[in-house]
């Protein structure tokens, strides 16, 4: 599938002057993103957003909230059951409740490999439900394994009055 639209970070301040990074998913792994590959985590919503900065439900920590304007294509759409079909997805593979604690005991969880097959497919990213503490079904999140500043990738952020801060080493 085709997204275009909307899309909504909530990331760690400390990575506000570069909010199209993916460091913070290269460095510390996520849900469908191994240890050392970027990844770019959003949601379709500002609400959605929020919950997944603070995904168990631990106290909220300082936040930057941003928009992005979102055109890519292909995108692997996990809400379509004829794509899961497709490509043999289960319920286990996009939950897998553990797998942070698995990552962190040197395994490679099911969402983790779900992602490096959808990348290898040549999917760019994946529109999925959101598994934060409370969320609600019509939470819904977007993650990237590619993207740019141009089709057929293309993530920007809306920040035409230029408040988020230029990077600190320049």
């Amino acid at each position: 599938m085709r997204f275009q639209g909307l899309a909504y970070r909530a990331h760690n301040p400390h990575w506000s002057w570069s909010p199209v990074s993916g460091e913070g998913a290269r460095l510390h792994g996520g849900r469908f993103n191994r240890i050392g590959v970027p990844a770019l985590y959003m949601s379709l919503s500002p609400v959605a957003a929020m919950r997944e900065a603070s995904p168990l439900g631990r106290p909220m920590q300082p936040i930057v909230l941003c928009a992005y304007e979102v055109d890519v294509e292909p995108v692997f759409d996990a809400l379509n059951p004829s794509q899961r079909v497709a490509h043999a997805v289960t319920d286990f593979e996009l939950d897998c409740p553990d797998w942070e604690r698995e990552m962190l005991d040197g395994a490679i969880p099911a969402s983790q490999a779900l992602a490096d097959r959808l990348i290898a497919a040549g999917y760019l990213g994946m529109r999925v439900q959101s598994f934060a503490l409370g969320a609600k079904a019509d939470d819904l999140n977007l993650v990237f394994w590619h993207w740019s500043d141009r089709r057929p990738s293309r993530v920007v952020v809306i920040d035409d009055e230029g408040r988020l801060p230029k990077n600190p080493s320049s």
